[in-house]
């Protein structure tokens, strides 16, 4: 089982996180450094406040990914940020967004349910929702649930960011939080192919199958593609 510190372990700079979640360098320092726009300051959504730091954390990229999923609600993220902190009062924790039992505890899930209503989350951005006299997973948390193990403390331990039936991974605890197969880095897997090696002796020099070798050079060419 991962410790809760596993949150805090300091992984990627903002252009590698970025990368890794397909977002622009500038929203995702905005979501975490805050910025100026039109002379108005505002204030990050997923840190408490600024830390000047390069440094993006496990906890940082959890939280990230799971903001992703309301980026097309059409609604400021901005507006996540009253509901976060006091989220992260009333849990206790750094992260409140990465601790996912209240949200998959069905017994927790009415204090998110009722905390949404108390600072006015737009309800296009609710993580719970209240239907038929019982709670039920807004669409983008069902979806970044399906695509990571939680410990028994309910935080995120591995990610994967093309679905469970992709093999490509992302684990804060092997590879440095680099995406890989089987601990085989996606991108070595990439070079050799580039480089006019086979997929069958890359494969083979690698430990992995053809399978997994095309999964590799698919995530590493996502982009051009």
């Amino acid at each position: 089982m991962a410790k809760v510190v596993t949150l805090e372990r300091p992984l990627y700079s903002y252009a590698e996180a970025a990368r890794l979640l397909d977002l622009s360098p500038t929203t995702l320092r905005w979501w975490l450094e805050g910025s100026v726009r039109g002379g108005t300051a505002y204030p990050p959504v997923i840190r408490s406040e600024p830390t000047g730091v390069d440094v993006v954390t496990w906890g940082e990229f959890v939280e990230a990914r799971l903001l992703k999923g309301y980026r097309q609600k059409r609604v400021p993220l901005q507006k996540m940020r009253p509901f976060i902190e006091e989220m992260r009062a009333k849990l206790d924790v750094a992260y409140p967004l990465a601790h996912c039992r209240p949200l998959v505890d069905p017994a927790r899930r009415k204090l998110v349910y009722d905390l949404q209503i108390e600072t006015n989350l737009p309800r296009e951005m609710y993580l719970v929702e209240f239907e038929g006299g019982q709670t039920a997973l807004a669409p983008p948390i069902l979806q970044f649930l399906e695509r990571v193990e939680l410990d028994d403390d309910g935080v995120p331990i591995r990610y994967w960011p093309q679905g469970k039936d992709v093999p490509v991974v992302i684990d804060p605890s092997v590879a440095f939080g680099v995406p890989q197969i089987r601990g085989i880095r996606t991108e070595l897997v990439a070079e050799s192919i580039d480089a006019g090696e086979s997929e069958a002796t890359v494969a083979s020099s690698w430990g992995l199958t053809p399978a997994d070798v095309k999964a590799a050079v698919d995530w590493e060419h996502r982009k051009a593609a």
